[in-house]
């Protein structure tokens, strides 16, 4: 008689599927490696007294101090594979001055007569607030940069070890709840065949660090620590976000052919990257790159960019004590135009409101910061700010093929009087005595309704247009696209946004300027008929989507897509738009297109 005591395994469970956010592409297939990380976001409330409270003012500065004699080291360790990132680290070593952080931190401690670790935590919960309401999804991530950068100071006062990935010696899937950039800059890429964290999104530095090493990623899987274990077999689907646990014979055979399909469609568009996007019936469409900082060119011209459609600019801004001076704001500037040239680089004035200068919590007092002081707002009413960039931007344009670009404007009042800032800017160069280029081209981010309905009248007072689809579908369509409720219902194809941005296009080439678009739908192969039915004169996306967009627009006609454009625009819901697509183009478009041999 079997003993009744007796322990039985429980097999665990085959396949077993946990869905997560696609944040980098490719399929993994190998073992889990579960980062063991103390939890030091539970820390307990002491009281400390009168006499005591220098001693722990003293306390956290000295655990600062350390935290930054570690981030440096770091800094100065990183591999080359991940020098174009080491922008993030430096942000983080000015995040450990920032006043809110850092003397808050201390006002908490000797305000409230309290440790350490929990002043520090009243701190970044106050500073992460702020984040939150921010409308941007880039910069809501970047609370997590107060948390990696908390957590560095918590595990001082803790005396708590931080996580090791150097010395993972054999290729492993890393799990994790979190990773931070100092954390990911230490693994050794050699050993890593992907990316798995319980938190985070596509905006995150893990993330943005993944896609750029091209590291399928998989991110706010929410419980992937507790039910993935070290050494388990699991499949990493980087693409649809998706990770499966003990997969059986048939799911392992199967993603198999999937990640050697993937691995030869990476290799055949990569090759052909650097060929144009010229359709079938001989228009050559500029396909252009989205960056936000200097380091992302090499990926651009990697991935056979034709330029630069949309440089982000407000990062040189975020998470420092002071702001950037015109000097540094040229050298950055001019350093990208350099490397760039002879192709063209358009630069956008700032996109950020009050609710994104942190070191400055007076500023970010705002109910609805998505409606409030923000972009070309924001510019206006901080001339010596505004004026400061433009005076940059004109001085780099000498270096290159160099264009201005205007964010959010809803009215033609503001790109009036952008305009007359840029002739001062110019006039201010010119009696300085310090060179620059006058004759440069001046274009309105599409991005609100308003500015469409309007679309006819701004097209006067401008050289060209850039719809920014992003957050024209949401404003059009009143959905906040990170919101899990309402977010399936942000969709680029919906008849409306299509209608929306015809009429843009249709006031563009009345006018006879140029437009182009730069949000992300631009970036998927689906939209493509209906963008080259529009007659678009370029567009632009993340660099690790040029290579496939390129290769669909070497595939198709402007002829065919113009037609197929006038039935879709008679569509009246988004899925009639895209049964249009499939039964016009195949079911499986654009992915049949992208596996077949290259045709050009």
């Amino acid at each position: 008689m079997p003993d009744s005591t007796a322990r039985h395994e429980v097999k665990p469970e085959a396949n077993l599927t946990l869905q997560g956010v696609a944040g980098s592409p490719g399929i993994a297939i190998g073992k889990a490696y579960l980062v063991q990380q103390e939890d030091v976001d539970v820390v307990e409330k002491r009281f400390v007294s009168s006499e005591d409270t220098p001693d722990e003012v003293k306390r956290f500065k000295e655990a600062v101090k350390k935290a930054r004699k570690q981030l440096k080291r770091i800094i100065d360790d990183v591999p080359k594979e991940f020098r174009e990132h080491i922008y993030i680290l430096d942000a983080h070593m000015m995040l450990l001055k920032d006043k809110m952080l850092y003397k808050g931190t201390i006002a908490h401690i000797e305000n409230e007569h309290v440790n350490a670790e929990w002043a520090l935590k009243m701190a970044v919960d106050e500073v992460k607030s702020i984040f939150k309401k921010m409308p941007d999804p880039y910069f809501r991530e970047r609370g997590s940069d107060i948390t990696h950068v908390s957590k560095l100071v918590t595990e001082n006062l803790l005396g708590t070890k931080p996580s090791n990935l150097s010395g993972i010696d054999k290729r492993v899937i890393i799990v994790a709840r979190d990773l931070s950039p100092a954390e990911t800059t230490q693994i050794q890429l050699e050993k890593i065949q992907a990316f798995l964290t319980d938190s985070g999104g596509r905006t995150s530095h893990t993330c943005i660090i993944a896609r750029s090493l091209e590291i399928p990623a998989v991110l706010g899987l929410g419980t992937a620590t507790q039910q993935i274990k070290t050494d388990d077999l699991i499949i990493v689907d980087g693409s649809a976000g998706v990770v499966i646990l003990n997969p059986d014979e048939e799911a392992l055979t199967r993603y198999q052919e999937r990640r050697d399909l993937f691995e030869q469609y990476q290799a055949t568009i990569t090759r052909s990257s650097h060929l144009p996007a010229e359709t079938t019936d001989g228009f050559n469409l500029p396909v252009m790159a989205n960056i936000g900082v200097v380091e992302e060119v090499v990926s651009l011209i990697d991935h056979g960019a034709d330029g630069i459609g949309l440089y982000r600019t407000e990062f040189l801004y975020l998470n420092r004590p002071v702001l950037p001076s015109e000097q540094e704001l040229f050298d950055n500037y001019r350093d990208v135009v350099e490397i760039v040239a002879p192709r063209p680089v358009t630069i956008r004035t700032l996109d950020v409101g009050g609710d994104k200068f942190v070191s400055d919590p007076r500023l970010a007092e705002e109910m609805n910061p998505a409606l409030g002081l923000r972009a070309i707002r924001f510019s206006l009413q901080s001339p010596e700010i505004f004026m400061a960039q433009l005076r940059a931007i004109l001085r780099a344009a000498n270096f290159g093929n160099v264009r201005i670009m205007i964010p959010m404007i809803s009215q033609v009042d503001e790109i009036l009087k952008a305009k007359e800032f840029l002739n001062q800017a110019a006039e201010s160069l010119e009696k300085d005595g310090i060179p620059f280029k006058a004759d440069i081209e001046l274009g309105a981010m599409i991005e609100v309704p308003s500015a469409v309905m309007m679309a006819d009248v701004i097209a006067k007072e401008v050289d060209f247009f850039s719809i920014g689809t992003n957050d024209l579908i949401q404003y059009s369509l009143a959905i906040d696209r990170v919101n899990k409720h309402v977010a399936h219902l942000y969709q680029p194809l919906n008849p409306g946004v299509l209608r929306m941005i015809q009429r843009v296009v249709d006031a563009a080439k009345q006018a006879d300027i140029e437009v182009n678009m730069c949000g992300e739908m631009a970036g998927d192969p689906l939209n493509l008929p209906v963008l080259l039915g529009m007659e678009l004169d370029a567009i632009s996306m993340n660099p690790i989507s040029i290579p496939s967009v390129k290769r669909v627009a070497r595939m198709l006609s402007v002829e065919e897509s113009k037609l197929f454009l006038k039935e879709a625009l008679k569509r009246p819901t988004t899925e009639d738009v895209i049964k249009l697509v499939q039964n016009t183009y195949g079911p499986s478009f654009p992915k049949a297109a992208l596996s077949r041999p290259n045709q050009v």
